[in-house]
């Protein structure tokens, strides 16, 4: 069993501390929001005045924070984590940031001799906390072997993917489809409810069709019952989505889809619905008329 820090004890980062628990690894975490330490403690974990301080007590330590900035400044700040980790004792960084972030972390480590596994999580908050979900990692091969058995603590399927930056690149894509796919769920069931079916049966059909998907079976029943409880909030989703057209620009992709998908949940959150599930999209298809 080992102490894992965690840097971050929002919606994910909550769920990985409760994973982590489960197969009974010490958690050590820092968050600015003191009800979310409060969790943390709750499920037997110890709270740390800040970042330093997790690394201080932790073999290893995620953060999962929600913005570059933040990212940037835990890690590579005057009092980040590159100024107190040891060089056996890798930061993992779980944020869904920039390829080009990434990397910079990376390397700012790697001119000290210091570790750094690029992360991210493929899943919802709500399907980490099940233990389903997949984890990209972007590091040294021989660094991931080492940390193996602890990330599989989180979810079971892991995969190597390259040096860092690759994992994050591919997390973006994923996130891609995640965005496409849920508006094109709502849009299904906006026309299914408009034509006057039975939206909970309809659901379930689609589901079990050539028709199916990841997010209309996670996202379709939150749009048929009109409830949105953050798995995603839609703000943090509106920043991948930002992230997602900047990396496609940079390789000269065309992501036409993911624009017109992007515009859907700019009007959702311009409806106020900034910190509910991004499957609120629905709400976008449901306002307007006609066509």
């Amino acid at each position: 069993m080992a102490t894992v820090g965690i840097v971050g004890l929002g919606l994910l980062g909550g769920a990985i501390a409760g994973r982590f628990r489960a197969a009974g690894h010490a958690v050590v975490g820092h968050d600015v929001a003191p009800g979310r330490l409060a969790a943390l403690t709750a499920l037997g974990g110890r709270a740390a005045a800040s970042p330093a301080a997790v690394a201080r007590e932790a073999e290893a330590i995620c953060t999962v924070l929600p913005s570059l900035a933040a990212v940037e400044d835990v890690i590579l700040g005057p009092a980040g984590l590159i100024t107190v980790v040891r060089p056996d004792q890798p930061v993992i960084q779980m944020s869904t940031i920039s390829p080009t972030l990434t990397e910079k972390c990376a390397a700012a480590l790697a001119t000290r001799g210091l570790a750094f596994i690029d992360c991210p999580v493929s899943g919802t908050s709500g399907m980490v906390a099940r233990g389903d979900g997949i984890l990209f990692i972007g590091a040294d091969r021989a660094l991931y072997d080492r940390w193996r058995p602890i990330l599989e603590a989180i979810v079971p399927r892991t995969v190597h993917i390259g040096r860092p930056g690759q994992a994050m690149a591919l997390k973006l894509i994923a996130n891609l489809l995640v965005g496409v796919h849920s508006a094109a769920a709502a849009e299904a069931l906006d026309m299914a409810r408009r034509a006057g079916l039975d939206l909970p049966l309809a659901l379930d059909v689609l589901s079990q069709s050539a028709a199916t998907s990841r997010m209309l079976e996670v996202r379709g029943p939150m749009m048929v019952r009109g409830e949105f409880p953050a798995q995603m909030k839609l703000d943090l989703f509106m920043k991948d989505l930002h992230l997602i057209q900047e990396a496609a620009a940079a390789v000269g992709a065309a992501v036409p889809l993911t624009d017109t998908s992007e515009r859907l949940y700019t009007a959702a959150m311009e409806a106020g619905h900034a910190s509910e599930d991004l499957a609120v999209v629905v709400r976008s298809l449901s306002q307007r008329g006609g066509h």
